[in-house]
């Protein structure tokens, strides 16, 4: 029995789980933008409204993170997770009640408090199953809900915009309950499926249990620090990595929210080929970000894997206001999803590995609760931009811009990290 064969045990009992359920929360948080392709001239929402709207999900979902973080560690993931989950699902389903901008407004920030904590929550639990040099691929293979969220969720949502008018309902109103069910029995999965680490699984032998214990123990000794909820808090470093995060992932949320709308206009298409269009996009997401963090791994360099894809975003965000032609305005909207997509595995490693046991969860809960809040400046600059000169370009840039500086307080900031890192495949 080999540490290599219990890590391949627990990734197949895991991940593909923990991959589903990310493929839920990803849908009805960004579900939205499809909506709007109906949901703004029925309901008369301007380009500012709907920014602020999309966006303010991410204020609920900020506020609460970093507590939400703390409780499952407390509580144990089964249960915290299954909260969420139940939570966000009712609320999701409930957005097919919007009448006004007040509404709108209201049930997108509940929703982002029902799902605070439910991303840090699974990074922090991953950390409790993976040591750091798997622990890339692991992050990405559960990331990798992200575009298959697009590949099933494009097509999906572009379909049920479809039934407009059956049963009295507009095609949003329709694409709001469907998709906002799935989390709600997924969630009632989770307590009876999901544990809370290795001491609790009951599917591991008591051998299989200790090997994976020991193999923790040995890999994680030599990264991060013990360190109090408070000292995470007043750590410079964490809220300079927060301050990448929001660099970064405000230009993904700007893109995944405006997205539907962008690709229609450059190409005219009905609502279904839109969604496969965008699934396409999401199909190249994925394949890059495997990729990258299974390299990243295998080198264990973790500085290249997350520099070199950030700039390759702020090309794409670039490209897509230089682009002479609308299928080369397309590819760049394609290459800023690819871009991010490879650099979220890396990152989060790095957070990951910066603190070890329950400072984890605060630390990892920190730096996504700063970058999360791009979530709300991503989608609300494009929406007052758009408002106000009639075109996404100035947002755009501005957004390249942002990728640009993330590039470089990433070098910055991740030298440190990777050298210890390369420093402990050395020695495995």
């Amino acid at each position: 029995m080999t540490g290599e064969s219990v890590r391949k045990k627990v990734t197949r009992r895991l991940i593909p789980f923990l991959f589903v359920l990310y493929i839920t929360a990803y849908l009805d948080r960004v579900n939205v933008g499809f909506a709007a392709l109906q949901m703004n001239a029925d309901l008369k929402f301007s380009h500012a409204v709907f920014g602020i709207g999309s966006g303010i999900f991410f204020l609920g979902y900020c506020l609460f993170e970093v507590p939400s973080n703390l409780i499952l560690a407390r509580v144990g993931a089964r249960l915290w997770i299954a909260r969420i989950m139940i939570t966000w699902g009712a609320i999701a389903s409930a957005m097919m009640l919007v009448k006004t901008p007040l509404t709108f407004y209201a049930l997108r920030f509940l929703l982002g408090v029902a799902e605070a904590g439910f991303f840090p929550g699974v990074i922090y639990y991953l950390s409790q199953w993976f040591p750091p040099d798997a622990r890339a691929r692991a992050i990405a293979l559960f990331m990798t809900g992200i575009p298959f969220s697009g590949i099933v969720g494009g097509p999906i949502s572009g379909a049920l915009l479809n039934l407009d008018g059956v049963g009295g309902l507009a095609g949003w109103q329709w694409l709001f309950l469907i998709e906002g069910l799935p989390p709600i029995f997924l969630g009632v999965i989770v307590l009876w499926y999901l544990p809370n680490g290795p001491c609790d699984a009951a599917w591991l032998s008591s051998g299989e249990r200790n090997v994976l214990i020991r193999t923790l123990g040995e890999r994680t000794g030599e990264l991060g620090h013990s360190a109090s909820v408070g000292q995470i808090l007043g750590d410079v470093r964490h809220w300079l990595l927060g301050i990448v995060a929001f660099l970064f992932l405000t230009g993904f949320y700007g893109y995944l929210i405006w997205s539907p709308q962008l690709i229609k206009a450059f190409t005219n298409a009905g609502y279904f080929a839109v969604g496969v269009i965008s699934g396409l996009m999401s199909v190249l997401m994925a394949i890059v970000m495997v990729a990258n963090s299974a390299h990243s791994d295998k080198t264990g360099e973790r500085l290249r894997h997350l520099v070199i894809p950030l700039v390759f975003t702020a090309i794409g965000f670039v490209g897509t206001v230089a682009a002479p032609a609308p299928a080369i305005a397309v590819a760049c909207l394609a290459a800023i999803l690819m871009g991010i997509g490879a650099a979220f595995a890396p990152f989060w490693c790095v957070v990951s590995e910066s603190a070890r046991g329950p400072a984890a969860a605060a630390s990892i809960g920190l730096v996504a609760t700063i970058g999360n809040s791009g979530g709300f400046f991503g989608p609300t600059l494009i929406g007052l931009l758009k408002e106000s000169t009639g075109t996404y370009q100035l947002a755009f840039l501005i957004l390249g811009g942002m990728a640009i500086l993330a590039a470089v307080l990433a070098a910055r900031l991740v030298r440190p990290a990777a050298a210890r890192l390369t420093a402990l495949g050395s020695k495995s």
